[in-house]
């Protein structure tokens, strides 16, 4: 055991510089200063905007290399700073790359989860006080979004963990640090999908699946499943799509298709893919009586056009971050969701690796292989 105050020596996967392979380094993880917790992470699912930034760096605003990416993880805490009130060593945690402080303008509002708290500095890869707690070969690794779970050890703001249930298993409720949190939130908060409505749901990974997921808990009748992925199908119909259309089987635009399998158009869609084509064709696969499209696939500079028309008769367009949860006090209900049978995770899980093997996680996630890969530290 380590004491706090001491500097940990630990393993990272660090990326150097966009468009390269992970490498896995020695960092150094400092203490945690003041309202700042130090977790030992256990496992970290691999989500598809870690891959983003790393190599799609054309879609994405540019982030401050050294990185250590990773964002959807779970862990011990192994100390904690002066002033941190909420999480005790030994605790089950989840680190949140959305904070919740409870006392900004957005905290008390019940319309968004937006916490502004450290929002400017988080982004930028580093804590509070502006700088980051790891190092590697002397010099400073920015922290993605604040948290960093593709490290032995991390360190998280107070407001951007939350405690969860002792017995939970870490290496599944990791995701609802990020994908499956988001996609099913997506359909049950942002959307408020209603009963008996009919939704389609566009791209099938770990946050189209909880999306699909979230339509069937919320009582859809018809869950209308699409990705250009045959092998998705079998999947969908798991987590409770009722159909499955793959838009490469037709010669029409899949908008088109899905107004003719709906009679007019669906009541909800969701596209979770992230990209600005599949927007526009989610938003007009909506009925335009009333229809609702929520956003949910993450891209940062490309524009998304629309004819005024597709919104005058009726429609609405909403985006969702982190499914519209309020992150410190949702995500150990969801954990308690999960553990009583209300929600599935192990379904997601289709590979389990090391941290020296995320460079393949991103192979399965790009090929199409893996749903999710968790990474077992």
């Amino acid at each position: 055991s380590i004491a706090a105050g001491w500097v940990i020596e630990c393993k990272a996967a660090v990326a150097w510089e966009p468009g390269k392979a992970l490498s896995i380094e020695e960092v150094k993880v400092a203490p945690p200063k003041a309202h700042e917790v130090r977790i030992k992470i256990v496992a970290s699912g691999v989500c598809h905007s870690d891959w983003a930034y790393l190599y799609d760096v054309a879609q994405m605003k540019p982030r401050p290399f050294p990185l250590i990416l990773g964002h959807e993880g779970a862990g011990i805490v192994e100390s904690v700073g002066p002033g941190v009130t909420k999480v005790s060593k030994g605790d089950k945690v989840i680190p949140l790359f959305l904070p919740q402080c409870g006392q900004c303008e957005r905290c008390l509002s019940p319309k968004t989860n937006l916490c502004t708290k450290d929002w400017d500095k988080t982004q930028q890869g580093v804590l509070a006080d502006g700088t980051s707690r790891i190092t590697c070969k002397n010099q400073q690794i920015y922290q993605f979004i604040g948290v960093s779970t593709f490290s032995e050890y991390t360190v998280v703001p107070e407001d951007n963990v939350t405690k969860i249930h002792p017995d939970a298993p870490l290496d599944k409720v990791c995701l609802l640090g990020c994908g499956v949190s988001t996609g099913y939130g997506a359909a049950v908060n942002t959307g408020k999908v209603e009963s008996g409505s009919t939704c389609a749901v566009f791209g099938l990974g770990a946050v189209g699946l909880a999306a699909v997921m979230g339509c069937k808990a919320a009582g859809a009748s018809r869950i209308i499943a699409v990705d250009i992925n045959p092998d998705k199908s079998e999947i969908a119909k798991t987590f409770g799509a009722t159909e499955f259309v793959n838009p490469k089987d037709h010669s029409k635009p899949i908008q088109e298709v899905l107004r003719e399998l709906s009679n007019g158009g669906v009541d909800f869609s969701l596209e979770c893919v992230g990209n600005v084509g599949v927007m526009r064709a989610a938003v007009e696969a909506c009925s335009p009586a009333g229809g609702i499209c929520v956003i949910v696939g993450w891209i940062e500079v490309e524009e998304l056009s629309l004819a005024p028309l597709d919104i005058l008769l009726g429609r609405t367009l909403k985006g969702t971050y982190f499914g519209g949860w309020k992150s410190v006090e949702a995500v150990p209900r969801l954990v308690q969701d999960y553990m009583s049978g209300k929600l599935l995770l192990d379904e997601f899980v289709t590979h389990r690796l090391t941290l020296d093997q995320v460079n393949q996680a991103f192979d399965h996630m790009i090929t199409g292989k893996s749903i999710r890969t968790v990474i077992e530290m």
